[in-house]
């Protein structure tokens, strides 16, 4: 599919997620299958200060053939000067956040906030378009909560100042990840733009991901929460392929590990992989007692020993 410039080989993408895409988790991604992926949300604020947190989180692994990134911020000027930066870097698409639910997210006005405020959501689009060379996004929800859905006029708002694709994810603010996703605005916004529109909420099967583009043609699919701890799922929806055996389970838990220690030291790569691997082994035969020794593990060596003991 093509977004503004950009030709994307395939229709799968990977949704932002922060403490979750990092560079390390990406490249898993892309091996099994993934066709675009964006880093975890970042401030346009902390690029704008030069905080050195939030650039690590632009780093660009070498076997990623794409990178988008994804930006969150309130003022039309900052931003700009985030979009002005990241032009200069080796990228390939800008995301603004307009749908991110967290309190304090939305408590600054930013996030699934802006979709309060339409014409301010105009401005930093229309911002960000005219400070890039490459194509500028946006992923929403439906509205803020059930009695202001404003998804339609919302999207048409964003096109006509200049986005160049639009993600929706089929719930409100207010539902935050509860109950299903309502794929039937999807339909109609795919329906009334001219610009490729991404579906994203509740795919884990290839059925189900088959079924949602023939019933709404939208060009792509966005993969969220269903991936964590669960890369296999880019290529579970290519094909029909069978779940992951324990045995190979455990030698990509020790790959997503090398790789966070590569890109972020042992001790760091350490505290993080422990979220990471008690998702891969949720609902295993010794999760338990494999999940109590990982949360423990301090080092390399006991991380490594803890996750063995899956075997």
């Amino acid at each position: 599919m093509k977004i503004g410039n950009l030709q994307i080989n395939g229709n799968i993408f990977l949704a932002p997620m922060a403490g979750v895409t990092d560079v390390s988790f990406r490249t898993l991604c892309y091996e099994e299958g993934c066709s675009f992926a964006y880093t975890e949300m970042i401030s346009a604020k902390g690029l704008y200060y030069n905080d050195k947190k939030t650039k690590e989180l632009l780093i660009r692994g070498e076997n990623e053939p794409y990178l988008g990134v994804q930006i969150f911020g309130n003022n039309p000027d900052i931003m700009a000067h985030a979009v002005t930066y990241l032009n200069t870097l080796n990228i390939d698409l800008i995301d603004i956040n307009m749908g991110c639910p967290v309190p304090k997210i939305v408590k600054n006005k930013e996030g699934s906030a802006l979709m309060k405020t339409p014409e301010l959501a105009g401005k930093i689009i229309k911002s960000c378009v005219s400070a890039s060379s490459v194509p500028i996004t946006a992923k929403i929800r439906l509205g803020f909560d059930k009695q202001s859905i404003n998804v339609l006029e919302f999207s048409k708002l964003l096109e006509d100042n200049g986005a160049a694709a639009i993600t929706i994810h089929g719930r409100t603010r207010a539902e935050f990840y509860k109950g299903q996703a309502d794929w039937s605005y999807i339909k109609k916004a795919k329906k009334q733009l001219s610009i490729p529109v991404i579906g994203n909420g509740d795919i884990t099967t290839k059925e189900e991901l088959d079924k949602r583009l023939d019933e709404t043609n939208c060009d792509g699919i966005m993969i969220g929460r269903a991936c964590q701890g669960n890369p296999w799922i880019f290529s579970q929806l290519k094909s029909k392929k069978e779940k992951p055996s324990i045995e190979e389970k455990i030698q990509m838990i020790l790959k997503h590990y090398e790789l966070m220690v590569e890109y972020k030291g042992e001790i760091r790569a350490t505290l993080e992989m422990r979220k990471h691997a008690a998702w891969y082994i949720k609902g295993e035969r010794n999760a338990k007692k494999a999940k109590n020794e990982i949360f423990k593990a301090r080092t390399i060596s006991e991380m490594t020993k803890a996750i063995n003991l899956l075997r």
